[in-house]
């Protein structure tokens, strides 16, 4: 007689529990624009979905003459950007101090630069730090992709 009770008990749960996950990717995914999140951030983009990822974070948008001269000096410390990437990061550079070859930069002439978020932050953070000796802000990043977006072969 405890069988059927407990069969009837258990059934219910098993069905609810089957739902569950659906109901939680159906309300992730539709409210995920309205958090700032999407899917995208493991997919790649475009350049410019990544320049305007960091002009609404500055809040401003990226300014082209800035981007490049951010690029193309030096900030007090031995290396540039454009140490590694040249003067028109056009064709491939060369790493400073490993001399491992870089693809180009610039979006005109590698259709793959700046389309993946996750290497993009990295390279950024990473490249920035060397540079800069610290993070690059935001408004900086998007100067730097604006110019680097602007470039033509």
């Amino acid at each position: 007689m405890k069988t059927p009770a407990l069969a009837q008990v258990r059934f219910p749960v098993q069905r609810q529990r089957s739902w569950r996950p659906l109901l939680r990717m159906a309300l992730l995914s539709a409210f995920m624009p309205f958090v700032g999140l999407s899917q995208s951030w493991a997919t790649d983009t475009t350049p410019a979905q990544q320049l305007q990822r960091f002009v609404t974070e500055a809040g401003r948008p990226g300014n082209a003459v800035a981007g490049e001269r951010l690029f193309t000096r030096q900030h007090g410390n031995e290396w540039s950007c454009a140490s590694c990437h040249g003067e028109r990061p056009l064709a491939n550079g060369r790493h400073a101090s490993t001399g491992k070859t870089i693809p180009p930069l610039a979006p005109a002439a590698n259709a793959k630069s700046l389309t993946d978020p996750a290497k993009v932050d990295k390279w950024l953070r990473r490249n920035c730090k060397d540079v800069l000796s610290r993070e690059c802000s935001a408004a900086e990043k998007a100067d730097v992709l604006a110019w680097l977006i602007s470039l033509k072969p």
